[in-house]
């Protein structure tokens, strides 16, 4: 029997879109954007067969803005304008609106059913898919929400061309990290893909196979209690890595966070899991030369280390993570102690 994916990646949106919404009433569909992506994206969605007679709820832009104060805003917006149990809502954006709306639509009447349609890469192969949704809670990443997948997902490759090349990395560090944790033979097509010339019908190829990747894993364990957290790799430290960033004024995107984070954990998979030096090196290179460093200094370490003390994965007061001890061979609920994360950080700043 043949896995039906709730994901697309198409070239033909507008019949996917169609096909998605059914027969469902123009009037009783509502799309979420925010303020970039209700200019720069919306009227693609329009020329794709999307009805003017939508209602369009738009927040502010940023993930700044993936709060409760956002939340509360659709919510009071659907609950204005007549929404039911019986509504939908189209997620158009990025992973702040995929994340959002996902979490907005699975709370408002206990729950009404919801697409996405993200416009960025890192959208596309992480947010938008597995079913995780949630918003920030005093500087803390996803601290609220709520696992519940969207009914379709919805790709098209279209809307990357025009992000620009920061963008794009930061959406292209996810499907590393995909690869890292998949076979030898994805993370070489991952390391041979040219991101300064970048070839879109390949990388909707390779879109196509990180997004497999990861529903493959959300599969086994929707919701996080095993095999998923795989799909953490890189995130202890990335996560702590970009809330830092935005505390001093210098906002990481996710993406390159998560790569930052990615070293550092392979790192610890070398110390403590053997994993090959020669792939911690290939990553290191690809990361000087296309993700730059997150600048900070020794004195930062403790304020780093209580960041990741926060983190949702943690159990017993350890800092937990997701290693590896070869591409593909994957180490759940490892720890490390305060001394080997500063160690890591050292690594870090002098590699």
């Amino acid at each position: 029997m043949n896995t039906v994916y709730p994901t697309l990646i198409t070239n033909d949106l507008r019949s996917e879109l169609s096909k998605a919404i059914g027969g469902h009433p123009a009037n009783d569909i509502y799309v979420l954007t925010d303020t970039t992506t209700q200019q720069e994206c919306l009227p693609y969605l329009y020329s794709c067969g999307l009805s003017d007679e939508c209602r369009v709820i738009t927040v502010a832009a940023g993930d700044a803005n993936k709060n409760i104060a956002a939340a509360v805003q659709v919510w009071e917006y659907l609950s204005s304008h007549g929404a039911t149990r019986k509504s939908l809502l189209i997620n158009l954006g990025g992973g702040m609106i995929t994340d959002l709306g996902g979490f907005a639509a699975s709370t408002f009447k206990r729950g009404i059913r919801y697409l996405n349609i993200p416009t960025s890469l890192l959208g596309a192969v992480d947010a938008a898919t597995g079913g995780k949704t949630g918003v920030n809670l005093m500087g803390l990443k996803n601290e609220i929400g709520v696992f519940n997948p969207a009914d379709r997902v919805l790709i098209d490759v279209h809307f990357f061309k025009s992000l620009d090349a920061h963008n794009l990395r930061s959406g292209y560090a996810e499907m590393v990290k995909h690869a890292l944790i998949d076979t030898q033979a994805e993370w070489k097509e991952i390391l041979a893909f040219n991101l300064e010339e970048v070839d879109f019908d390949r990388l909707r190829v390779l879109v196509e196979r990180s997004v497999r990747i990861k529903e493959r894993v959300v599969e086994q364990d929707p919701t996080e209690k095993n095999i998923r957290k795989a799909l953490n790799l890189g995130h202890t430290f990335g996560h702590a890595f970009e809330t830092f960033s935005h505390r001093i004024g210098q906002p990481a995107l996710h993406g390159y966070a998560v790569m930052w984070g990615l070293l550092c954990e392979l790192y610890l998979s070398f110390v403590q899991h053997q994993f090959p030096k020669e792939e911690l090196l290939r990553l290191n290179y690809m990361m000087k030369e296309n993700y730059g460093k997150l600048e900070f200094g020794c004195a930062d370490y403790e304020v780093l280390y209580e960041l990741m003390t926060h983190d949702k994965k943690n159990d017993e007061g350890f800092v937990n993570f997701t290693l590896l001890s070869g591409i593909g061979q994957i180490q759940l609920n490892c720890t490390a102690d305060k001394e080997l994360i500063f160690e890591t950080l050292d690594f870090y700043l002098n590699t």
